[in-house]
C-alpha cells in the first residue's frame, strides 16, 4: 500500500521501540519520514538508511527532546529539507520509577519536558506547516487511566496531561481540517519493557488479552489515524493495551 505516498511525517524518538515500528510502517506504505533521536545515533541512522536502501526517503535528525529549541530546529530541517509536513507523531517519552519520597524537582522537571513540553513543542513548531488534511498523534499511555503499580506518579500525571492537551488542540486545529488523536499502548515488548520479567508476570495477570503488544500493534493504529479512513476521528485517547485496563 502507499496511502501516504508524497507525504511528509516527524517521528520523534522514531530510532528505537515503538518508534521505530512507526517510523518503518509510515515509510513502508510511502511517506516521507523525519526520525528525531536523542544518543541512539547510530541505531536511528541505521533505521533511515534502511528505509533508503529499499527505495524509500527517511532522514535521522538529532533533537533531544528535552531541548525545545532542538525540537524547533528538527520541524526546520524538515521543512527545508522536503518543503512541508502532513504529520506529527510525537512519540518521545521518558520513564522515572522511584518511591514518591525519593523525587526531586529535577525528577519532575525531566519528565514533564519530555513527556509534555516537547508535546506542545514540537506541535505548535509543526502545525504552522501542516495541510489541511494533516495529522498530530501523540504517544501516551494506558497508565493515563489506571495507575496499576506503585513508583508511576510522576509518569502517570504526564501521560494523562496529553489527554487534556489532545482534546483542546483538536478543538483548535477542527477548523483546519487537522486532526489530532492520542494513543495510550499499554505492555508493548521493547528494550525498555520485557515480557519476560516479574513485573511483566503481573501485568499479564491482569490482562484479558494475556500476552504483551508488539511495536507493529501501536504502528497500525497509528497507521490508521493518519490515513483518510481515519479523518474522522479526532480529540480522542484511544487505548491499545490488550485489555489491560479493561
Amino acid at each position: 500500500m502507499e496511502r501516504f505516498k508524497n507525504k511528509v511525517a516527524i517521528v520523534t524518538g522514531g530510532g528505537r521501540g515503538m518508534g521505530v515500528a512507526i517510523t518503518n510502517r509510515l515509510a513502508a506504505e510511502g511517506a516521507t519520514v523525519v526520525l528525531t533521536y536523542s544518543k541512539s545515533r547510530d541505531q536511528a541512522e541505521g533505521v533511515a538508511a534502511k528505509i533508503n536502501a529499499s527505495g524509500g526517503r527517511a532522514l535521522a535528525v538529532e533533537a533531544d527532546s528535552a531541548n525545545p529549541q532542538a525540537i524547533i530546529d528538527a520541524v526546520a530541517t524538515t521543512i527545508t529539507e522536503f518543503g512541508k509536513i502532513d504529520m506529527l507523531v510525537n512519540n518521545a517519552g521518558i520513564y522515572i520509577g522511584k518511591d514518591f519520597e525519593d523525587h526531586t524537582l529535577e525528577d519532575y522537571e525531566q519528565i514533564m519536558a519530555v513527556n509534555v513540553r516537547a508535546v506542545y513543542v514540537a506541535s505548535l513548531a509543526a502545525v504552522k506547516h501542516i495541510p489541511a488534511g494533516g495529522r498530530i498523534i501523540t504517544i501516551g499511555s494506558n497508565m493515563a487511566v489506571s495507575a496499576l503499580s506503585p513508583q508511576t506518579t510522576l509518569y502517570t500525571m504526564s501521560k494523562a496531561a496529553l489527554a487534556g492537551f489532545t482534546r483542546g488542540l483538536a478543538r483548535d486545529l477542527g477548523n483546519k481540517e487537522i486532526t489530532v488523536n492520542l494513543v495510550q499502548p499499554g505492555p508493548i515488548d521493547t528494550d525498555m519493557n520485557r515480557p519476560d520479567t516479574d513485573h511483566a508476570d503481573f501485568l499479564k495477570s491482569r490482562m484479558a488479552l494475556s500476552e504483551y503488544g508488539t511495536g507493529d500493534d501501536i504502528a497500525g493504529l497509528v497507521a490508521y489515524l493518519a490515513s483518510d479512513e481515519g479523518k474522522f476521528i479526532t480529540g480522542t485517547a484511544i487505548t491499545i493495551d490488550g485489555g489491560l485496563n479493561a
